[in-house]
């Protein structure tokens, strides 16, 4: 009876001490990681929202940058940190969705590894190449890649980027060579000074280049134009139909943070999101905020999984 006695009274100290954690979270600074370099849309949303939850919750925000090696690096850093709420992962396009349709074996499952906060935000995919290059338009580009057999080069700086560069390349029907990057601002740089043809990257990233005129935008992967870029065609009006790509961001956490504290996140994001100075900055940037929330985000995530692992069949992508 004493052994019993004391296992009870050790097992309610427990978990009276796991739910007084709950109930001050946050209480020291809290570290979002980004698997990304610089420069990229993930960081400046990750800073954006780092900066809300300090306004809001009083405790400093870390952004922690891991890019390389397809996310991997910072979905380590994430699995291995102590699952207390404390390290926020905001992954991407590539390491929440096209990694699981490019690579035959990864070392992660982004849907058993990790639990859902909510998605944030999608950025347009755009076509960009030099401002001293042939291509202009893109009609130009097509052609001089169905005559180059091959020869042409696209630049990605990332698994998504490559799925959609394949994506682009099987709907105007044609062969080209892949030259990877290290992130999307990295192959921006490379096209515009011309190490490649082209460069696909989102938006958000190749803004700045495109107003500074080093870079020239053919078109943008959307139904519609962009309010920001009104004279950027879509990939339709340039010529190449059903070709939509719009990569995304969402925050997730190890799958073995306690519920309450999921919750509680994911409530904070619903809110910072609904604000209107959140909408006004991210309709600046051309990108467009997502349906918030655990559920929304799960549903979204299972959904591009398969899409995307369907135009790798489709489009005879050669697995990794």
């Amino acid at each position: 009876m004493i052994r019993i006695f004391i296992v009870a009274v050790a097992l309610l100290a427990f978990f009276e001490t796991g739910y007084a954690q709950t109930l001050d979270y946050p209480n020291r600074p809290i570290r979002i990681v980004v698997p990304f370099p610089p420069g990229t849309a993930a960081e400046i949303a990750a800073r954006f929202f780092g900066q809300k939850i300090t306004e809001m919750l009083g405790q400093p925000v870390i952004i922690d940058l891991k890019g390389g090696a397809n996310g991997f690096i910072g979905v380590q850093a994430v699995l291995s940190a102590p699952p207390d709420g404390y390290t926020l992962f905001l992954g991407g396009h590539s390491t929440l969705v096209t990694n699981v349709a490019l690579f035959k074996k990864l070392p992660y499952d982004p849907l058993t590894d990790f639990a859902p906060i909510s998605m944030l935000l999608r950025s347009p995919v755009i076509l960009l190449t030099s401002k001293s290059s042939d291509y202009q338009r893109l009609d130009q580009f097509i052609a001089s890649a169905k005559r180059a057999d091959g020869k042409i080069t696209i630049g990605s700086g990332a698994a998504g980027y490559l799925l959609t560069a394949e994506l682009f390349a099987n709907r105007a029907n044609f062969k080209y060579t892949n030259v990877p990057y290290k992130s999307a601002p990295d192959s921006i740089i490379g096209v515009a000074s011309n190490q490649i043809d082209m460069a696909v990257v989102d938006i958000t990233s190749a803004l700045p280049m495109i107003r500074s005129g080093r870079v020239n935008a053919l078109a943008i992967a959307t139904e519609q134009r962009a309010s920001g870029a009104p004279d950027i065609p879509t990939t339709e009006q340039a010529g190449v139909k059903d070709f939509l790509s719009a990569p995304w961001n969402g925050v997730m956490v190890a799958t073995k943070v306690p519920n309450d504290i999921v919750n509680k996140l994911s409530d904070l994001f619903i809110r910072i999101i609904a604000m209107q100075d959140t909408k006004d900055f991210f309709t600046a940037q051309q990108v467009e905020l997502m349906p918030a929330g655990q559920e929304a985000m799960r549903t979204f995530q299972k959904q591009d999984i398969q899409k995307w692992k369907q135009i790798v069949i489709d489009a005879n992508v050669e697995q990794l």
